[in-house]
């Protein structure tokens, strides 16, 4: 399969992967449905960057079924998707999934923890006593991600307004959680830049209160602040990613749909560059997920309230110019990632 983009249904009976190929200019056209073998919450608005994630290579696609507490793998192969493997998360409601090489972990919602898995020969296997907590049964997790390299997950938690961090071992086990005060509140999504964590501050949803923040990410994913909270004006910002060249970060924000982009110096400072780079239905609530195509030409997000996906092409110099709106999904869609 070649260029392509990635959503789940989130269907409480029947969770799917909706895919989209990708034309070099940046259209999508729909291929087709894929069952995840789970189920997902049935309920809009998932509430969790990384859903729906990619492999580094390219040929592995993860899935968390939040509604039956599975995680499930599809090979991406020339002319579909293939359900490889389905497993249980070892906790309650998965929102989120971090591949590095052949090492998965999940972080589980309902049960606040992280479970570990080896990724061979494409199947799941789960690391024995690989469950770690994080800082407290009322975390709320927004998202689990790995540091470049894979020697460190991150995890961010709404509830406690704190960023956990975990070093990962030779034999790929986590050691923590180490957590820190997050910069502003409601820490959401996030991605990293020159050698800085850059993440998103949704303010409890206050009106005009979104915010980022930046922190420094060392060998062991210790976690130290570099910019605090910077405003992009708008409301209820949730989701992060960051361009190729770590230059430009592009945040949704839910209570408006808009996308804010900021500026990120080589030290991983941030600078506000656009309150409203892009926007799926300015003034209307309904934007989420997001990703960059891998080659870094193309941006999408879903506005789940539109049931839609949206795509721009990235400029050289962070701007957006809009390449389509594409039809075709639930009011449940949650999750994307793009090839």
């Amino acid at each position: 399969m070649g260029p392509a983009v990635y959503v789940q249904t989130n269907d409480a009976a029947e969770n799917e992967i909706v895919a989209f190929s990708r034309a070099e200019d940046g259209t999508l056209a729909p291929i087709g449905r894929y069952s995840t073998g789970g189920r997902g919450t049935g309920e809009p608005h998932l509430p969790s960057q990384g859903s729906v994630v990619l492999s580094e290579d390219g040929r592995w696609l993860l899935v968390v079924n939040a509604g039956s507490d599975e995680l499930s793998l599809f090979e991406i192969e020339p002319d579909g998707l293939r359900l490889a493997d389905r497993v249980s998360t070892g906790g309650r409601r998965p929102t989120s999934a971090a591949v590095s090489g052949a090492l998965v972990y999940v972080v589980n919602n309902g049960t606040a923890s992280i479970t570990g898995f080896d990724l061979v020969d494409g199947k799941l296997s789960a690391l024995a006593d690989s469950t770690r907590p994080l800082s407290g049964e009322d975390a709320d997790p927004a998202q689990i991600s790995f540091a470049p390299g894979g020697s460190a997950l991150i995890v961010t938690e709404r509830g406690t307004n704190s960023i956990s961090s975990y070093a990962i071992d030779e034999r790929g086990f986590a050691d923590g959680p180490t957590t820190i005060k997050s910069s502003g509140q409601t820490p959401y999504g996030f991605g990293f830049a020159n050698g800085s964590v850059v993440v998103t501050e949704a303010f409890g949803g206050e009106t005009g209160a979104a915010a980022a923040s930046s922190y420094a990410v060392n060998g062991a994913g210790e976690l130290s602040l570099v910019s605090g909270s910077v405003g992009d004006t708008r409301s209820e910002v949730c989701w992060a990613v960051i361009t190729n060249d770590d230059r430009f970060a592009f945040v949704t924000n839910f209570g408006d749909g808009t996308v804010s982009s900021y500026e990120i110096a080589p030290d991983g400072g941030l600078t506000l560059r656009d309150p409203v780079a892009g926007s799926t239905r300015q003034g209307e609530k309904g934007v989420r997920d997001e990703s960059l195509s891998s080659d870094g030409r193309y941006l999408y997000a879903i506005d789940a309230d539109a049931r839609k996906v949206f795509g721009w092409s990235v400029g050289a110099s962070g701007e957006l110019t809009p390449v389509g709106e594409f039809e075709g999904l639930p009011d449940t869609v949650a999750g994307l990632a793009a090839s």
